[in-house]
């Protein structure tokens, strides 16, 4: 089985109807619609036929993605990327390029980023993470965290330590975000800048000074301070 979805399976039958309808009502009725106002129909039965293509499309995409979940969480990372030939099977590679426009699309870019980090293809998890759209609120956080783990089990430090203060940031709270800044500053000690370690060092301790990771930024900054 190819492993891509051919055109004529991502093209549903449903869209393709819709938009002959009403091309067939335009033909028939063109004079009317240059003359008048049912152009605006015609406009308007086009677009709820691509809003019932993309649902349509979505629903597919979840059903597909719950699969590859499965896989995922039986530690069958292969699997969970590229599918089962045998099951027939589309894993979250294909998902993600075939169903780019809906959610699970998007998301499958996010468990083939973990699939590709836990079988140590950290260029390719890279890749994904960075493709993955990260919803907003504290659901994003996590995301977050691990697009900067990557970055920093990459030795980039630098952009590792930029991306920890962006989860940091990404949902205010006193349970992650003290957390993400302790490793921007592990990640900025790791890059040589101990000025920008000392910054955020400051910054959990002043705004977070009841947290747990408080005492960790404390003897983080005395370790520093020492080295000089």
């Amino acid at each position: 089985m190819s492993k891509r979805l051919k055109n004529e399976e991502l093209e549903q039958d449903l869209l393709i109807e819709y938009t002959s309808r009403f091309v067939h009502f335009y033909n028939q009725n063109k004079a009317a619609v240059l003359g008048g106002g049912i152009g605006i129909v015609l406009v308007i039965g086009l677009t709820i036929g691509y809003f019932v293509y993309s649902a349509q499309q979505e629903t597919q995409a979840q059903n597909l993605l719950g699969i590859a979940e499965q896989a995922l969480l039986e530690g069958n990372y292969e699997t969970a990327l590229n599918g089962n030939e045998e099951e027939f099977t589309l894993g979250f590679v294909q998902i993600a390029d075939n169903y780019p426009r809906t959610d699970a699309g998007n998301l499958a870019n996010y468990y083939a980023a973990i699939s590709e980090f836990e079988l140590g293809n950290l260029e390719s998890a890279l890749n994904y993470i960075e493709n993955f759209k990260k919803p907003e609120g504290i659901i994003g956080v996590s995301p977050a965290t691990f697009h900067a783990t990557v970055l920093l089990e990459l030795n980039k430090y630098e952009e590792a330590a930029s991306m920890f203060e962006e989860a940091a940031n990404w949902d205010e709270n006193s349970a992650t975000t003290p957390l993400n800044l302790y490793e921007a500053a592990l990640a900025y000690q790791e890059a040589g800048s101990n000025q920008e370690a000392n910054r955020v060092l400051d910054q959990i301790l002043q705004d977070y000074p009841n947290s747990q990771t408080a005492s960790k930024a404390q003897r983080l900054k005395g370790s520093l301070a020492v080295r000089g």
